[in-house]
């Protein structure tokens, strides 16, 4: 993927950004839900993810007209700058002042313009990775920047363990996260202003004229997207598996969270607890992202794209049972490794089917609903984990759940697919 002319470019881009993303999320993670002073319950966490994800679902749409008509190279370059002056007032705030409210509200903005970051790459790719080779970019560049995420994880749980685990410590965490953004920034400057569309914009003046008109007419631009969607079926089916895989792995997620504050301390002893324990399941689920990079692209070659994703949700309702009934440490890290392939391969084969079917055109549109999917299915989950789950997380209840909606999704997508097996995908959006 290197040797393609202009990837790298984009792919720096990436890397720096979601490296400040995993040094960012730990600082949130220590301030929120592992602060000595805060007692974290299924509802809490439920309320806090809402908070911080809800909000996004009124402005995607709204991104995705932008995404579509303005300049992706130069939303990469202003986003990071955006991002690192707003996480440096976060900073301030939670190193000064306790003001839970502005805390949230500048945190919520930094979140809304990751997603908006993340949707102008996945909307840029066919831009500079040949059409043939877009699953194999995909698993690159998807896989890759989450597994910098996790070390950025890392370096930020290094930050804190140097810098103390009170506010001033969190506050010299973002600071670090705000650094890579900045740097992020600059490598999108090294990208023509051109290089990664949208085709369809002509001129600066046409450009502002464009996205004025749009602005204006959001609504019918998102249901022309959900049109487009639909008559694009492998793409329409593909995001509603997706968005079924992304309740229960919310509802996974907060259980976990949950295990790993309240639970595991007292039922598992000899284990690592704590913000340590839970950064060793992201470690493991990061080890599974890699390994669903290394082996989708093959899978999909031997399998085709759909039959994958069934067996990777198939797989993920066994994870579930097989691996989460013992409700030990080390199980649990098992199955964050293996839900980590299930994440990542599912993700990969998905975006691929999305740049395949949609037209460059809607193609901001798309992964902005895309997003949009993703948070209101992960809030979802949220809210279902916050009235059944116990605040220690643990359910077996909640398992037999998720690993039946996992089932349940695998055979439903593979009903839907075997339907249109016969009729032709529409392949558009190639590389010129």
């Amino acid at each position: 993927m290197l040797r393609e002319p202009q990837f790298h470019r984009l792919y720096a881009t990436r890397l720096t950004a979601q490296a400040g993303d995993g040094v960012f999320a730990v600082a949130l993670a220590s301030y929120v839900f592992f602060s000595p002073e805060r007692q974290t319950t299924a509802s809490q966490a439920a309320a806090t993810f809402a908070t911080l994800l809800l909000p996004y679902s009124v402005v995607g749409p709204f991104a995705g007209v932008f995404i579509d008509r303005w300049r992706r190279q130069r939303i990469l370059l202003v986003s990071n700058l955006l991002r690192a002056g707003m996480v440096l007032g976060v900073a301030l705030l939670v190193a000064e002042v306790s003001a839970d409210p502005v805390f949230y509200v500048l945190t919520l903005a930094v979140l809304a313009v990751n997603r908006f970051f993340l949707a102008s790459l996945s909307a840029a790719l066919p831009h500079v990775v040949r059409y043939e080779l877009l699953v194999m970019g995909n698993s690159v560049s998807a896989t890759s920047g989450t597994l910098v995420a996790v070390i950025g994880g890392g370096i930020g749980f290094g930050v804190r363990s140097l810098a103390g685990d009170d506010n001033a410590g969190v506050a010299v965490v973002m600071i670090a996260a705000a650094a890579f953004y900045l740097t992020a920034s600059l490598a999108a400057t090294t990208m023509d202003a051109h290089l990664l569309g949208p085709d369809d914009v002509a001129g600066e003046a046409g450009e502002e004229a464009g996205t004025r008109r749009a602005l204006g007419n959001v609504v019918r631009d998102v249901t022309a997207g959900a049109r487009h969607v639909w008559a694009h079926r492998p793409a329409g089916h593909a995001l509603l598996a997706i968005a079924a895989h992304r309740f229960f792995y919310g509802v996974s997620t907060i259980a976990t969270l949950l295990l790993y504050r309240n639970y595991f301390t007292s039922a598992d002893p000899g284990s690592d607890t704590g913000l340590g324990g839970l950064a060793a399941v992201v470690l493991a689920s990061g080890i599974g992202f890699l390994v669903a990079a290394l082996v989708t692209p093959a899978a999909v070659h031997r399998f085709g794209q759909q039959r994958w994703i069934v067996v990777l949700f198939a797989a993920a309702a066994v994870v579930e049972i097989v691996l989460g009934v013992p409700y030990r440490n080390l199980p649990f890290l098992a199955a964050a490794f293996f839900l980590g392939i299930v994440a990542q391969g599912s993700k990969i084969t998905v975006d691929a089917i999305v740049q395949q079917s949609i037209d460059d055109a809607y193609r901001g549109r798309v992964f902005s609903f895309y997003d949009i999917l993703f948070n209101v299915s992960f809030v979802s989950a949220a809210a279902f984990a916050a009235l059944i789950l116990p605040s220690n997380g643990k359910s077996y209840l909640v398992l037999a759940i998720v690993a039946a909606g996992y089932a349940g999704t695998a055979l439903a997508y593979a009903w839907r697919t075997a339907r249109f097996a016969k009729r032709p995908e529409i392949m558009t959006g190639a590389v010129r």
